[in-house]
């Protein structure tokens, strides 16, 4: 089958406690490397993803990406 879609699905980002709820209803996509509906999640439905991204004020120490290295 072709795919017609132009523009992918986008990944949501939710917190990991919603995906053990959900896992029932969800399994994980290898290829997507996220979790999508296990009947019909290859064509419709949400694409999730588990919320692992840190606000820059929850950062603890030195923002080593700024640092010099002399």
């Amino acid at each position: 089958m072709t795919d017609l879609r132009s523009v992918k699905r986008p990944r949501r980002y939710v917190p990991p406690f919603w995906l053990v709820l959900l896992r029932p209803l969800l399994c994980f996509d290898h290829s997507r490397r996220a979790y999508r509906l296990r009947v019909v999640g290859g064509y419709v439905g949400p694409v999730l993803r588990p919320n692992r991204r840190v606000r820059r004020e929850q950062l603890d120490g030195v923002d080593r990406r700024r640092a010099s290295t002399a």
